[in-house]
């Protein structure tokens, strides 16, 4: 799991990313571990929740249905945005307002999260860092979810930093994230969004 045990990721306190880890892992332990295991994080999940919602400003994800063939998704309002064994947590920003807002104001933007931004259709988009205290890198990605373009932006920069190509989305991490990673340009990530309803 991309060097992280177990109890490290249950330990940063989200059960459903070590549940959706197990599972994009699977196929290299053994599935009586794997189930082991899933049903160890959902019980912490099932008793860390309420917790978690009344310490925590952010959203919690929702607890995952007993329901056969329903899976862990993120939390509504964010999707996991995977590039093989690495995974952000990106909160959604589908609006023109969400859009508009971005992460300004944020004192950090801590490693495994960050923003999607997503447009209706794909063109050569355009972000700016006005209000935005902390150095992004911003992902542009085409309407399949390839990596079209990736721009490392700077804080408080009113200039723009546009996409070299048509985009449809924009995922934007702590600058240095991608390239300490190896991805890069034509990198094909996986998206799932979360539970509908914000």
């Amino acid at each position: 799991m991309s060097g992280l045990s177990y109890t490290r990721l249950v330990a940063s306190g989200s059960p459903h990313m070590v549940v959706r880890a197990l599972f994009h892992k699977a196929a290299q332990l053994s599935y009586g571990a794997v189930f082991g295991v899933v049903v160890a994080s959902l019980s912490l999940s099932a008793c860390g929740t309420a917790d978690a919602e009344a310490t925590s400003g952010l959203r919690t994800a929702p607890s995952v249905s007993d329901s056969p063939g329903r899976s862990a998704v993120p939390p509504a309002g964010f999707a996991w945005v995977i590039f093989g064994p690495d995974t952000v947590l990106a909160e959604v920003a589908a609006t023109a307002d969400e859009r508009a807002q971005g992460l300004m104001y944020r004192d950090e933007v801590p490693d495994g999260s960050g923003m999607l931004f997503v447009f209706q259709d794909s063109q050569p988009r355009s972000f700016w860092m006005a209000n935005t205290y902390v150095a992004l890198d911003i992902a542009y990605m085409d309407p399949s979810f390839r990596v079209v373009d990736i721009v490392a932006m700077e804080p408080l920069i009113t200039d723009s930093y546009p996409s070299s190509a048509p985009a449809m989305f924009g995922l934007e991490v702590r600058q240095g994230w991608f390239g300490e990673r190896g991805i890069g340009v034509g990198a094909q990530a996986d998206i799932v969004f979360g539970a509908q309803g914000r």
